[in-house]
């Protein structure tokens, strides 16, 4: 387990970027928190680490983001908040996309808990507002070459 405190966004997309560059395709990230916890935040960060342009925005409305570069891994970008069963996210098309050669972020993770694959690094934030980012990260086996 990984525990990490950020005071500020910049902090919190530095911790994300050293996450995100130890990152390999097939890898699931599981972000569980509340509204303002820095998910998104934390998402750019991740972005950067692998490589992508710093483009990232929330998924709420479109359910999922796509971002993609040459030579870098992409990131499947899903906001998990409406849907609230396996039924519900069957009707998404959620598994039609390629976990194998991309690396899944899913906010609101906890709505598909039963769902989500078993090789995954969870990220709890705590925090919202100027308050500062608790960030715990389970599933550090999942990271290469990774130091804090």
């Amino acid at each position: 387990m990984i525990r990490y405190q950020s005071d500020s966004p910049s902090q919190t997309q530095a911790f994300a970027e050293k996450i995100g560059r130890s990152l390999t395709r097939g890898t699931c990230i599981a972000f569980f928190g509340g509204l303002g916890a820095g998910k998104t935040t934390f998402t750019h960060g991740l972005a950067r680490g692998l490589g992508l342009p710093d483009i990232v925005s929330s998924p709420t409305f479109a359910l999922v983001n796509e971002y993609h570069a040459d030579g870098c891994i992409s990131i499947y970008h899903f906001d998990m908040y409406r849907v609230t069963s396996p039924d519900a996210l069957e009707t998404t098309g959620f598994w039609d996309y390629p976990l194998e050669d991309a690396v899944f972020v899913i906010e609101w993770a906890e709505n598909i808990a039963e769902c989500l694959p078993e090789k995954r690094i969870e990220i709890r934030m705590e925090g919202m507002g100027d308050a500062p980012r608790q960030i715990t990260v389970t599933g550090e086996e999942y990271l290469h070459d990774f130091s804090c």
